[in-house]
């Protein structure tokens, strides 16, 4: 992995640089970008072997960070990935030499990887923030909810009842899905100590029940917050509390039997140089000095972890139970496993696909491998859960100057190998020819959402390099989309590639609801990948 060269940030909290980049909101994080480069190194400076500079790899969830550490003294440049991403990278050695440290909300799934431990080094605590449930002021008192008190079984049952819908990151995603599907199944199950693969499979049936009320996935929790709070569709929403803090007429909702808290350890990697931990020892010393907690605590709403700063009021005085975490990482796969084979509402993933004379050569073979990446043949840990699923139905919807005939694959429960074969044998025989009818593919795929069985979650992916040559406009298409039942417009998820024109991609995921992703100087088959977590 390159880095980018210092001041080079990602786009959003949902990006993963150098690989694709989630546009959504490029003007602040420009300005951001321009802060961050004059404070943190000299203009056009590339420090990938720049003893002053701490080369951190992190989280989206830090990203808030960033303002406050460019007044730190330190100079710093973050790269961003998945937790799992990152977590393999770390065990696998591939961060050592290309990063100095990492900063994950936890590091409890990467320390249940063998080999880990080995290739970290110093761990500082910089704050804390617990997963939880925030509803709608309304929804809470409907529930009873409005002092914040229930437990996860009460929640449960409430979910199983219909009485509420919420959204949720992706476990496979994000650690704030993780940290949630963790405490729910430590709740459910009544686990004394860390869950084990015997508690996970017997608390599935009631993790199915509860996930039945949920109707939002997102890839990560600024993207699920950001989505929920521009256009609702749900009751509330599971997140960090220092997020739900930050929203609007939520009702925090503290499970009394327990929580999983992120504790955010800054860690110094085994294999960093002496001016390296020197670097990290000032910078971790001045994230936790008095003044900068309280930063922290008021500018992000994190609680604070030195005893010299006293949480605010808004956190409650009630003492935050933890919940057991699964102390094996053989069981912390087979409950992300459990969740996307069986207790989330399954996905419908109508992909639209740009199969005109300009993908000729190079790049319809990236294309082939994306698709094929997704029937399983990445086989690193985030490739295998990002793969096809169980019960999901995935439809294909290829143009070039015309529509060519949609493809539907449905998935089974139990055993999907077959139909991952199809998908593969599928997408190896797609060829590139004629012109570019972007709209013509899109209103295709939302023809077909019509017809989407309305117990699976429905998205769409538009992957294209260029720019609309023949069929209907993009006035055509908005005008298709907003005949649609507002109940059943599905999120579209779009792909830069090539010679995307990159305004009018930006106008379909505004459109929709949906996100941009950037692949034109990256990987097709990574931007796949992590679209995956929203679908």
């Amino acid at each position: 992995m390159t880095a980018p060269p210092c001041g080079l940030l990602p786009a959003t909290a949902a990006a993963r640089p150098p690989g694709p980049v989630l546009r959504a909101v490029l003007a602040p994080v420009l300005a951001l970008a321009l802060v961050l480069g004059l404070a943190g190194c000299g203009p056009g400076e590339d420090v990938a072997d720049d003893p002053d500079t701490l080369r951190i790899l992190a989280g989206s969830e830090v990203k808030d960070l960033e303002p406050m550490l460019a007044r730190s003294g330190v100079k710093v440049k973050i790269s961003y990935t998945g937790t799992l991403d990152g977590a393999e990278q770390v065990a696998g050695g591939s961060a050592d030499g290309e990063y100095d440290a990492v900063w994950f909300s936890s590091n409890r799934y990467l320390s249940l990887i063998d080999g880990a431990s080995a290739r970290l080094s110093t761990q500082t605590k910089i704050m804390v923030s617990p997963v939880l449930l925030g509803l709608s002021g309304a929804k809470a008192r409907e529930l009873g909810w409005q002092d914040g008190k229930a437990t996860w079984k009460q929640i449960a049952t409430a979910a199983r009842e219909g009485k509420f819908t919420f959204g949720m990151a992706n476990p496979a995603s994000s650690n704030s899905g993780f940290s949630a599907l963790v405490g729910v199944a430590a709740a459910l199950s009544d686990a004394g100590e860390a869950l084990d693969a015997a508690q996970v499979s017997a608390v599935t049936p009631e993790l199915k029940e509860f996930f039945s009320a949920q109707r939002l996935t997102a890839g990560s929790s600024g993207w699920l917050a950001d989505v929920y709070a521009r256009q609702g569709g749900v009751d509330g929403i599971v997140n960090y509390e220092s997020v739900l803090l930050g929203m609007k007429d939520l009702t925090l909702v503290y499970p009394g039997d327990g929580v999983i808290t992120a504790d955010y350890p800054l860690t110094l990697l085994a294999s960093a140089p002496p001016e390296k931990r020197e670097l990290y020892g000032k910078l971790t010393a001045w994230l936790r000095t008095p003044d900068t907690q309280r930063e922290i605590m008021t500018t992000t709403h994190r609680r604070p972890v030195v005893p010299e700063v006293r949480p605010g009021p808004e956190f409650g005085s009630a003492p935050l139970l933890e919940l057991p975490f699964p102390n094996r990482r053989a069981a912390a796969d087979q409950l992300i496993t459990a969740y996307l084979d069986e207790a989330r509402v399954p996905a419908h993933a109508l992909f639209v696909l740009d199969t005109s004379g300009s993908m000729r050569g190079d790049r319809i073979e990236a294309l082939r491998e994306a698709l094929v990446m997704l029937t399983g043949a990445d086989r690193s840990a985030s490739g295998t859960f990002s793969r096809f699923r169980s019960r999901e139905t995935v439809t294909m919807v290829p143009f070039s100057d015309g529509v060519g005939t949609p493809r539907t694959f449905k998935l089974p429960e139990g055993d999907p190998g077959p139909v991952l074969e199809q998908i593969k044998g599928y997408a190896e025989g797609l060829d590139a020819n004629g012109g570019t009818a972007i709209y013509d593919g899109l209103r295709a795929a939302y023809s077909e959402s019509l017809r989407a069985d309305p117990e699976h979650y429905t998205s769409v992916v538009l992957m294209t390099d260029g720019e609309n040559t023949d069929g209907a406009s993009f006035e055509d298409f908005r005008r298709l989309y907003e005949m649609l039942p507002a109940d059943i417009r599905p999120r579209a998820f779009v792909v830069l590639f090539g010679e995307s024109d990159v305004a009018e991609m930006n106008k379909v995921a505004e459109l929709t609801g949906g996100a941009v992703f950037d692949a034109r100087d990256s990987s097709l088959a990574a931007a796949f990948k992590e679209i995956r977590g929203y679908q």
